[in-house]
C-alpha cells in the first residue's frame, strides 16, 4: 500500500513538474490548429476568421512564458559558454552563481511588475476587441512563467553545483 502511494506521489510530481510543457503543448496545438484552419478558410473559402489574431496572440504569449521555464529546466536556454568554459572550475562556479543571482533579481522584478500591470489591466477592464478575452487572462501567464523560470533555474543550478562539488563536471 505504501509503495502505491509513493508511486502515485511520484506520478503526480512528474505531471506537476511537466505542467508547463503540457500547457505550452496545448497552446501550441491550438495555435497550429487555428492557424491551419484560418489559412484554409481565408484562401479556399474567402471567409477569414476575424478572431484568429487574438487567439494566436494569446497562444504565443502562453507558449513563450511556459516554454522558457522548460528551457531553464533542461538547460536549453541561451548561454555563451565558449569563454567561461576556459576558466578554472572555481571561477566558472562563481560566474554561474553570479549569473543566477542576477537572473533571479531580474525575474523577481519582472514577476512583481507583471502582477502590478495585471492589476491595472483588471482595474481598467481591458479585453480583446472581437472575442472580448480579458487581457488579464492572456497575460496572467507572465508572473506564473517567471516563477516557473525561477524554480527551474534554481533546480538546474543546484544540480550543476552539486555535480561540481562531487567532481562530476570538469
Amino acid at each position: 500500500m505504501d509503495e502505491e502511494k509513493k508511486q502515485e506521489g511520484q506520478g503526480l510530481h512528474q505531471v506537476f513538474s511537466q505542467l508547463d510543457v503540457i500547457l505550452a503543448g496545448i497552446a501550441l496545438t491550438v495555435l497550429v490548429g487555428v492557424t491551419f484552419v484560418g489559412v484554409f478558410m481565408r484562401y479556399f473559402f474567402g471567409h477569414p476568421f476575424a478572431w484568429e489574431e487574438e487567439v494566436q496572440l494569446a497562444c504565443f504569449v502562453w507558449i513563450t512564458f511556459l516554454g522558457v521555464g522548460a528551457a531553464f529546466r533542461s538547460g536549453s536556454h541561451v548561454a555563451i559558454e565558449l569563454l567561461v568554459d576556459r576558466f578554472p572550475l572555481r571561477v566558472v562556479r562563481m560566474i554561474e552563481i553570479g549569473g543566477y543571482v542576477i537572473s533571479m533579481l531580474v525575474l523577481l522584478y519582472f514577476a512583481w511588475y507583471s502582477i502590478v500591470l495585471l492589476g491595472k489591466m483588471d482595474m481598467m477592464g481591458r479585453d480583446t476587441n472581437i472575442l472580448h478575452i480579458p487581457y488579464v487572462a492572456i497575460y496572467s501567464v507572465v508572473p506564473v512563467g517567471c516563477l516557473l523560470m525561477m524554480w527551474n533555474y534554481t533546480q538546474s543550478i543546484r544540480k550543476r553545483l552539486r555535480a561540481y562539488k562531487e567532481g562530476g563536471l570538469d
